[in-house]
């Protein structure tokens, strides 16, 4: 067990370097266009406010560097959330092989990131999806946060329940239609969750919809990378591991 989690968090490590480095070329740009959208509106509203006889407000300094966000600090953030989610994968991999699934380890490590990106991103992503700087008011960050963690969880249960009504069902319905059955239940039970949580839309309505596309789309495919690299990683890991053993 011990080898099989420290194989996860290294293919989540090798995961976040190739993340990482779709990000720097993909992402970053598009959150430099936001904070130059953001930037805009700040300098636009102090003109009005010094036009005005206001007295500006003083700008908060500045934690840290911009370059060391887009560098050390995206890279830091990456790493440790791709070694954490590697050997998460690699528990969840141990409880479902030879349990829920029976197949060789490469499939069921597909399998399970197949599914797992879904239930625990997708998901909740399409509730609520990423949203660059300038998009969201800063006393709201917290229940934006709340909210997308309460998806995710709604989404984590809805696909225990399947998993547990496809196990039962399986008996009498055999695999096929149970699985179906299962599958039907989650979204049914994702759909509910779904419309019972608010929905917020805080997008100007000035910001550019081809940048918000594209950083959406960036965002995503960083987490798509995550897990099917992680996937594919460690599934040929452990097909190595016991073929090595098994001569």
């Amino acid at each position: 067990m011990g080898q099989l989690l420290l194989r996860g968090m290294l293919a989540g490590l090798f995961a976040a370097l190739l993340a990482f480095g779709f990000a720097k070329i993909v992402g970053e740009p598009q959150v430099d266009r936001a904070i130059a959208f953001e930037e805009a509106h700040v300098a636009a509203e102090q003109q009005a406010r010094a036009a005005s006889g206001a007295t500006a407000e003083a700008e908060e300094p500045e934690l840290v560097s911009r370059e060391v966000q887009a560098g050390l600090g995206l890279l830091t953030g990456i790493a440790v959330f791709g070694t954490a989610l590697g050997g998460l994968f690699a528990l969840a991999f141990a409880f479902a092989s030879g349990r829920l699934l029976k197949f060789p380890p490469r499939t069921t490590a597909i399998v399970i990131a197949a599914v797992g990106f879904l239930a625990l991103y997708v998901v909740p992503y399409l509730k609520y999806p990423a949203n660059p700087p300038a998009v969201g008011a800063d006393d709201t960050i917290g229940y934006r946060t709340q909210l997308y963690f309460t998806m995710m969880v709604f989404s984590a249960a809805a696909l225990a329940v399947a998993v547990a009504l496809g196990r039962v069902l399986s008996s009498n319905l055999g695999s096929w239609n149970a699985t179906i059955a299962g599958v039907l239940a989650y979204i049914v039970l994702v759909t509910i969750a779904g419309y019972a949580l608010p929905t917020l839309n805080e997008v100007p309505n000035d910001f550019p919809a081809d940048l918000l596309w594209k950083f959406r789309t960036a965002s995503f495919a960083i987490q798509g990378i995550l897990w099917a690299t992680i996937g594919l990683a460690l599934g040929a890991m452990v097909d190595r591991n016991q073929t090595r053993t098994a001569y």
